[in-house]
């Protein structure tokens, strides 16, 4: 029998085996079900009335030992003269920087969670997250020293921009 004439032959049988199996599923055969304990684990949004944040507490002292370690690299010492963004600004200066630029600590907390450090994001433990939070926002003077940042303290500082950020998306406010 020649290649044509069982092409011929074939092509039927195959075209019809692919539509008996595509009328069968009403989506693709894609990835796997996910489990609302999946869901969880990526749905780490933090709102800025301190919606969704977790348990956990930390000090800017307590955050000072683990800024050395983990962010001083990037961010240089005392929060400014690194070579990423500057968190503080020199003693000598007042600049505009993250920290004086959000209009909720929410948003300082949210973001170290999901993106921070760098070569490692989301390895911080709550607790870790709390403190680092609480230095960044004592080196801009925003709180005290020996303030507590937890879930029921941080939604509560009054950031020097609250009122005056103003969104590139006022619609979505």
């Amino acid at each position: 029998m020649s290649f044509h004439r069982r092409f011929a032959l074939l092509t039927p049988l195959v075209l019809a085996f692919c539509a008996d199996a595509a009328s069968a599923a009403d989506t693709p055969v894609l990835g796997k079900p996910v489990s609302e304990a999946d869901i969880a684990l990526w749905d780490i949004s933090i709102g800025p009335d301190g919606k969704g944040l977790p348990a956990g507490s930390g000090t800017s002292t307590q955050g000072a030992a683990i800024y050395a370690q983990k962010c001083e690299v990037c961010h240089g010492k005392g929060g400014y003269g690194g070579k990423n963004a500057a968190l503080a600004s020199p003693p000598d200066k007042r600049e505009r920087t993250m920290a004086t630029y959000v209009p909720h600590a929410t948003t300082i907390f949210d973001f170290t969670r999901r993106a921070m450090p760098w070569p490692q994001p989301k390895s911080l433990t709550n607790d870790e997250v709390y403190a680092l939070t609480a230095y960044v926002l004592a080196l801009n003077k925003i709180i005290g020293e020996n303030d507590v940042m937890n879930k029921d303290t941080l939604a509560k500082v009054q950031m020097p921009n609250r009122d005056a950020f103003v969104s590139r998306y006022p619609e979505k406010h």
